[in-house]
């Protein structure tokens, strides 16, 4: 028989975004090799419940798990580089500031921090975030550990890098929501110790304190915030790393197709597919893709989240309609891959995903010394 094992060996870790229909099928093809390897399970426990009690001895054995499948995972990078926005220590230095400073909104109530919490995994866990005077935005506020190294920003791909994403919830009126990026250059003008730190983190720019450069600081930081944790030590030859639970966990995982999406070092974050790829997604309010591209092909389409630290980012999905993580492995099998997984199945999938918790950069993500107050002269009050 044809196994999806070995069908994912000669995929691509990515599907073009013009072509949906691709990971669909595969897909589908998960599902129905799934089904089969279920009939195949079942046989073996009723031989396992007839056989002697000696005869299960094997299953304190160590859980195998086929090698071609492991190497569609990598362990995470040190950080996650950019060819070119190299990061150097000043340009960190300056966006950790920037990260934490809350006058580059409005009401100067909201940093970046706000709603990627870094103590807290970067998530705000919250079903949307709330924005300036309390609005309330669009969509689930993603971790932004890990996430610099994704193919795209935000969850329609809208922004290309870090470093162009980091520039949009500041101008974003339901979120930061100041008013242009001249006001955002007035306002970090208008604090003497910004003015140092622009020209260190960019020597060669005769005008450092500018916009594009805001970005590109912010994002220098944010390509560090990496959490390697078991998991990485586990793919990088140490089979201890995990339980066997764990382990039965990876390998349940694999063979229900969950890996056909959630692949490479980021376990996601390296293509986009449609939410409901079997069964329609509940909530069609928001289009997906489709609202950047305006093309029907990418209606509900988002980029794949990432599945690392998920035990610490709930509510799940574009959406945040989900808020466990149990009720989110089932949401995933119905709706993307059309099966009823049993509760055995979640969770055993459940364990395997908490092992993907990494280890928080305590000491890079301290609370860093804000530059002194901005003079009286240039700042603007909310209207």
């Amino acid at each position: 028989m044809f196994h999806l094992q070995e069908w994912v060996n000669v995929m691509p870790n990515r599907m073009p975004s013009s072509c949906p229909t691709g990971a669909a099928a595969l897909l589908v093809l998960a599902a129905l090799t799934n089904a089969c390897s279920r009939g195949q399970t079942e046989q073996s426990s009723a031989a396992s419940s007839a056989a002697p009690v000696q005869a299960r001895a094997s299953d304190l054995g160590s859980v195998e798990i086929n090698p071609r499948l492991l190497r569609r995972f990598q362990p995470l990078p040190a950080a996650m580089e950019s060819d070119r926005e190299p990061i150097t220590a000043p340009k960190v230095t300056l966006g950790r500031q920037l990260f934490y400073d809350a006058r580059l909104s409005k009401a100067k109530d909201l940093s970046c921090n706000s709603c990627h919490d870094l103590a807290r995994y970067g998530a705000d866990n919250r079903p949307m975030s709330i924005g300036f005077r309390g609005q309330i935005g669009k969509r689930n506020s993603p971790t932004v550990y890990n996430a610099a190294g994704h193919f795209v920003q935000f969850w329609d791909g809208r922004s290309a890098n870090a470093e162009e994403q980091v520039k949009v919830p500041i101008l974003n009126p339901i979120e930061m929501a100041m008013a242009s990026p001249g006001d955002v250059v007035a306002t970090l003008a208008a604090v003497p110790g910004y003015a140092k730190a622009f020209h260190e983190a960019f020597p060669d720019d005769a005008h450092p304190v500018n916009y594009d450069n805001v970005g590109r600081a912010i994002a220098a930081f944010e390509r560090k915030l990496v959490t390697p944790g078991r998991w990485d030590q586990f793919l990088r030859g140490d089979k201890e790393a995990l339980t066997r639970a764990e382990k039965e966990g990876l390998k349940t995982f694999l063979n229900v197709g969950c890996m056909v999406c959630h692949t490479g070092p980021y376990l996601g974050g390296s293509m986009f597919e449609r939410a409901g790829v079997v069964e329609p997604w509940p909530n069609q309010d928001d289009q997906g893709r489709a609202e950047v591209t305006k093309s029907a092909a990418d209606r509900m389409m988002f980029k794949v989240p990432s599945l690392r630290n998920i035990e610490k980012t709930a509510p799940y999905f574009h959406d945040g309609s989900v808020g466990t993580l149990d009720d989110a492995v089932r949401v995933m099998g119905k709706r993307q891959l059309g099966l009823d997984l049993t509760l055995e199945e979640v969770t055993s999938i459940v364990t395997w995903l908490k092992s993907l918790t990494g280890e928080i950069p305590k000491d890079y993500i301290a609370m860093p010394q804000l530059p002194d107050a901005p003079t009286a002269v240039s700042l603007k009050g909310v209207n």
